[in-house]
């Protein structure tokens, strides 16, 4: 593993606003900047009362603003929702207030339910134009081509980094036909995570973006003092997750210990959906990463997780940096 990253959904928890969950992705930001945390990316969702990342290219100008070295990027931005262009220029826009620290990460699911769907392409289209999409995106941010007769300005040879998501072998089968770095949303969808890895390595072509593939896999945190703590701060997590199946999206719970509303096999779900992660104190998050490396060699680890509590939040995320630079440190002397 070389580096580890942050992936914020800027949750809106019970009791706060959208304006007090954007304030406090800016504060994380800043604090993951200073623990060593190599990436901050923001994910797109819609119709999720508690996520406000839904408009993500401007909190990623929030961020970067808020912020001075660390790089800040998408993970990711659902391409179907989007002209390749607009999304061109739009990145390219970020690149050029920021050098250097952009990246985008792209998605082919469209981050929501089909009628939202709807309400944001205004026409399905029967055909998968995703691969298509990507290639005319990657083109925008080439060199200048005097002959073009589309550029996307100021994005022309911003050259700004496309990494591809997924939670399939699909993204890994493009990553690696493509030569672009590749990202499994492991902390919600792990099933196939070792599966899409070494189809992803196995498969990788170079190309002018990499030599080598380069794998990312996400991975829930919460830390904690102690366990238990860590375990009753994950509550949060899994309340809004089992609301978010069962089509009852809201804000981000308050902590309990009282899970009864999830019945057994939601609750089966769920846990299965979630197992990619690392819970409880220092020592207990040490071991659980560690494993989860050993087990599936990733480049780098993105990790993310929901917190009711904005300082809880903050503590999780500096145990899991400490950890986290730890196993990079492991790595780099052994």
């Amino acid at each position: 593993m070389q580096n580890y990253s942050l992936l914020d959904l800027c949750p809106v928890p019970e009791g706060a606003t959208p304006a007090q969950a954007l304030a406090n992705t800016a504060d994380l930001a800043r604090h993951a900047e200073a623990w060593g945390y190599h990436r901050y990316w923001l994910a797109e969702h819609h119709n999720m009362p508690g996520i406000a990342s839904a408009a993500t290219a401007v909190v990623i100008g929030h961020v970067a603003a808020a912020t001075r070295t660390i790089r800040v990027g998408a993970g990711g931005i659902m391409l179907p929702n989007h002209a390749p262009l607009v999304v061109a220029e739009q990145f390219g826009t970020l690149a050029t207030l920021f050098p250097g620290r952009i990246e985008l990460g792209l998605g082919r699911a469209p981050g929501t339910d089909m009628a939202t769907a709807r309400a944001l392409r205004r026409h399905m289209e029967a055909g998968d134009e995703f691969p298509q999409d990507v290639l005319e995106l990657l083109g925008y941010f080439a060199p200048d081509d005097a002959g073009a007769r589309i550029r996307a300005v100021p994005a022309t040879g911003t050259q700004v980094p496309v990494w591809i998501l997924g939670s399939s072998l699909y993204g890994a089968q493009l990553a690696a036909y493509l030569g672009l770095p590749y990202a499994f949303a492991s902390h919600f969808a792990p099933a196939l995570l070792g599966a899409a890895l070494e189809t992803y390595r196995a498969t990788f072509r170079p190309s002018q973006w990499l030599d080598k593939p380069h794998a990312m896999m996400g991975m829930g945190v919460c830390a904690a003092g102690t366990d238990a703590e860590a375990e009753l701060l994950r509550s949060s997590q899994i309340l809004a997750f089992a609301r978010l199946r069962t089509g009852r999206p809201g804000l981000l719970p308050r902590p309990t210990s009282d899970l009864s509303e999830v019945g057994e096999a939601a609750m089966a779900e769920v846990r299965g959906a979630m197992s990619c992660s690392a819970v409880g104190s220092a020592t207990t998050v040490r071991r659980q990463m560690a494993a989860l490396v050993d087990k599936f060699r990733p480049d780098e680890v993105m990790l993310t997780g929901m917190i009711h509590d904005h300082a809880a939040r903050l503590r999780s995320f500096e145990i899991a940096a400490e950890v986290a630079a730890g196993l990079v440190s492991a790595k780099a002397a052994a």
